[in-house]
């Protein structure tokens, strides 16, 4: 006999295709391996996990939305059977599971997100280098402000977000250029709040080549060339600390003499004075007691300046070995480096080109000097606001201006040197018409493109990077990272985590869907869908459910949805094929 067909009211349509796809993947059953250290009582701390990750998915701006928004997701079934649950927990559980959350849950967590998504990654890094014969990665560090008044949110600080000082922590984060998605989120690093971009470069590249599997090959020559510098910087100094050491040695002999002549002088004082003792009786200015008094006067004057000349001379040796030892650490981390990178190129016989992008916060002559090092082509700004200045010195009124958008011009320069940094690097000068003000800004850049002679490609170029600040302002007004649920440090992470997850899981599920080609010009399958629309309104319309026999459902928007007569079909037996991975980056040669 033929099973019959269940229909189901849902009021968040896009949640049941979205967990029939997170079925598919095997994110659900992977989640529900993740030990959390509560006891079961109605429902299982695993399931209250999924249950957090899906009201993220569906826009949820509080925990307590889950239970008392316009329409309850705790109430609807169809997105329960969906997600593979009998039916949901209220927010109050979910509440106390996010606070279980111990740092083992946390770096489980992490674990199942980053292996359910590798195929993902891989295969836009295979997409990437076949299409473009390049990786573009993008990095920045953006805050995730609390109330300044807040004592309950462990790990918070001060620091500078939102173009003020707030209360909140800070989150590091590295996107790469997706041919198919646009923007892939690789990497999400949690901090407190008064971190700053400048200690966060290496571990924002770091994050970036462990999950593509992919990096450049590191310009050791380069490296050798730094290291002979700073071989030579150390000799000088350490030819320097030892004059210093003479100079000190020479005054300290000085002021010793001096001391024993003042000694000398003193007793002979003594002695004079208890000869010639005669109560009463004046000292004769040009007697030998008067002679010798002068000569103590003298001598103590003298020791007084030797003395001060022992200090400075201290002082020079303190300076001398702080130079010294600032030398010896140099040559000591590019030795290290040198041999770091010798490893890794040997154990990297498939070498990739990869730029990254990244805002002025990144831009100090040290990450501009390791990140050129470890092979990175790099559009930059430098954090000294001073390099800005020192051009506009540099340009007249008969200097050549590019017009590069409406209120933008540039002028560039090749093979200049920042203080520092010991690479020539390009660098350009923008200027901005904000009204009656003028605005200057500078970009720097190392690499195998030819920017000097083409500004505006350079400018655009740059400014490309926008994409991942517009998915920062995603993570904060679709996925309301900017409210934390919880304040414990487990939930916290958690949350983070999932929601850098969903931006790109949303953008997964609809290739899913476009890829089936069961829903040929449906708005909501677009490769490039608007995650906005999907989830502040998909997510949270109503829509038929018919769960088909084979597990595949139908999805009728009902006449109060915006997308009344549109229909979706998911079949059940039907799976996503990811490409096969046409390279390997330990046998084979990315390049185009």
């Amino acid at each position: 006999m033929t099973e019959t067909p269940t229909i189901t009211l849902t009021h968040h349509a896009m949640l049941v295709i979205w967990g029939a796809f997170a079925r598919q993947m095997g994110l659900i059953e992977a989640l529900e391996r993740v030990k959390i250290p509560q006891r079961t009582r109605e429902h299982t701390p695993e399931r209250k996990l999924t249950e957090f990750l899906v009201a993220i998915l569906g826009g949820c701006e509080y925990l307590q939305d889950i239970s008392h928004g316009s329409h309850p997701l705790d109430q609807d079934k169809a997105v329960a059977e969906a997600w593979g649950q009998s039916e949901w927990a209220d927010y109050s559980g979910v509440s106390r599971t996010l606070k279980a959350c111990t740092p083992e849950t946390v770096a489980a967590i992490k674990g199942v997100l980053e292996e359910v998504s590798q195929p993902f990654i891989d295969q836009e890094v295979t997409l990437a280098l076949s299409k473009q014969g390049v990786i573009i990665y993008d990095g920045d560090l953006t805050g995730r402000p609390v109330s300044n008044t807040s004592t309950s949110y462990e790990g918070a600080a001060f620091g500078w977000m939102s173009d003020e000082i707030r209360l909140g922590f800070q989150l590091a984060l590295v996107s790469m250029h997706s041919p198919t998605y646009g923007r892939l989120w690789l990497s999400g690093q949690h901090h407190p709040g008064d971190t700053v971009s400048t200690s966060q470069a290496e571990a924002l590249v770091q994050a970036a080549e462990v999950r593509t599997s992919v990096r450049p090959l590191r310009r050791t020559d380069l490296v050798q060339q730094h290291l002979a510098e700073q071989q030579q910087h150390l000799h000088q100094a350490r030819e320097a600390w030892t004059l210093r050491v003479e100079q000190a040695q020479t005054a300290l002999d000085e002021s010793r003499r001096v001391e024993q002549e003042l000694r000398l002088w003193q007793s002979r004082v003594t002695a004079l004075a208890t000869a010639s003792a005669r109560p009463g009786q004046p000292i004769k200015p040009y007697s030998r007691l008067a002679k010798a008094k002068d000569k103590v006067r003298v001598y103590t004057a003298r020791l007084a300046r030797r003395q001060q000349k022992v200090v400075a001379a201290r002082r020079r040796i303190e300076r001398e070995q702080e130079r010294l030892q600032a030398h010896q650490q140099a040559v000591s981390v590019l030795q290290a480096r040198l041999a770091q990178f010798e490893a890794d190129n040997r154990a990297n016989p498939a070498p990739i080109r990869a730029i990254i992008r990244l805002d002025a916060g990144f831009g100090s002559a040290q990450n501009v000097t390791w990140l050129i090092e470890m092979g990175y082509d790099l559009y930059s700004k430098p954090t000294n606001q001073q390099v800005a200045q020192d051009l506009l010195n540099r340009v007249d009124e008969a200097t050549a201006w590019t017009p590069v958008g409406p209120n933008a011009e540039l002028v560039t320069w090749s093979q200049q040197l920042l203080k520092h940094c010991p690479y020539p690097l390009n660098l350009a000068l923008e200027r901005f018409y904000t009204g009656p003000t003028i605005r200057y800004s500078t970009l720097l850049h190392y690499g195998a493109d030819d920017v000097v002679s083409d500004p505006l490609a350079w400018f655009t170029f740059y400014n490309r990077r926008q994409l991942i600040e517009a998915g920062i302002k995603e993570g904060k007004s679709v996925f309301h990272l900017k409210h934390m649920p919880v304040h414990s440090v487990g939930g916290i992470l958690i949350q983070e985590l999932f929601a850098l997850f969903v931006a790109n899981f949303v953008r997964w599920a609809a290739a899913w869907l476009n890829q089936a080609d069961l829903n040929p010009g449906s708005p909501l399958t677009h490769h490039r869908p608007n995650v906005k629309a999907l989830v502040r309104i998909a997510a949270n319309t109503s829509a038929w459910v018919v769960r088909q026999p084979d597990g595949g459902y139908l999805l009728s928007f009902t006449d109060a949805s915006c997308y009344c007569g549109l229909e979706l079909v998911v079949p059940g037996s039907w799976h996503y094929q990811l490409p096969l991975k046409l390279f390997s980056c330990k046998s084979a040669d990315f390049s185009p």
